[in-house]
């Protein structure tokens, strides 16, 4: 199945093209993955300047291939994100933080995901890592870097809570067979280059996506190119996923909004370059259910 990207306006990133595939209408979630943002490459303008937001229910993931990225948020993390490290914010009961690109850098491309927190999950304490050094391995025509999970018998370091993968893959031209966990569903995001992932042809910023029971995917590449391989177990779970949040029900969602709106303790404060904080919008005229 071939997601189509679709361009979205983020008022709080200027100069940051972004570009999201899921969720979608026909596919909201590929195992535990359920937010995937791909922006750039772009020569930077005013760069990304996202300030202080809130997060409850999921984790934040994030992965440059080009440019630098400052990270701060509540509970005291300070963090530079370079190509090749990972950022990983695990919000569970509720954390706030922001993003800031470093202007001195002429370009900047990057994917951003979210992963939802199973139920047994959802309410832990704040957290968050950087990974710095993760595994790489060389496979036919390309390289790959795991940042979730295990490929190939090489397992990443970071913190998971469900079944999942996720793995940078560098493709030279020619055709690739990729391994996959039959008991996984897998999407590839085109990050660069050109690729046909079975029949589906990518445009840049679009998804193709694997049902469970598929043992290896076909990968044609046209150039050499950039793809975000992701994959995890059916998650089983309806979530109720609404601006930021991860929740199961219409009540968690509304507390959690007038939590941060009326600036409690739930999610913190702190200070960055940036200043001030981005309010909850409006909910919508109707009771929000899970999917």
């Amino acid at each position: 199945m071939l997601i189509q990207s679709r361009p979205i306006k983020l008022t709080t990133r200027t100069g940051v093209s972004v570009n999201r595939t899921i969720p979608h209408g026909r596919l909201r979630m590929i195992g535990a993955w359920c937010f995937a943002d791909h922006f750039g490459p772009t020569t930077q303008t005013d760069g990304m300047v996202v300030a202080s937001h809130p997060h409850t229910g999921l984790q934040t993931v994030t992965w440059l291939f080009e440019g630098q990225i400052e990270h701060r948020d509540s509970i005291g993390s300070v963090q530079i994100i370079e190509p090749g490290q990972l950022n990983l914010m695990t919000a569970g009961h509720g954390i706030s933080h922001s993003e800031l690109s470093n202007p001195t850098t002429e370009r900047l491309h990057a994917i951003q995901l979210w992963v939802a927190l199973p139920k047994h999950a959802i309410e832990i304490a704040p957290a968050f890592e950087h990974q710095s050094q993760l595994p790489t391995l060389s496979i036919p025509g390309g390289a790959a870097t795991v940042l979730a999970g295990e490929f190939m018998g090489v397992i990443s370091p970071t913190t998971t809570f469900s079944p999942l993968l996720g793995v940078e893959l560098q493709l030279e031209p020619g055709v690739h067979q990729i391994p996959l966990d039959p008991a996984f569903e897998h999407g590839f995001v085109l990050a660069s280059g050109s690729a046909r992932v079975g029949e589906d042809q990518l445009n840049t910023s679009d998804l193709a996506f694997i049902e469970a029971g598929a043992k290896s995917a076909e990968i044609s590449v046209g150039e050499p190119s950039i793809l975000m391989f992701i994959g995890g177990e059916p998650f089983g779970e309806k979530i109720l996923m609404w601006w930021n949040f991860i929740g199961r029900t219409h009540e968690e969602i509304v507390q959690a909004r007038e939590e941060w709106n009326s600036r409690g303790e739930r999610f913190g404060e702190f200070e960055d370059r940036i200043g001030g904080w981005i309010p909850a919008p409006e909910l919508p005229n109707l009771r929000l259910q899970a999917r």
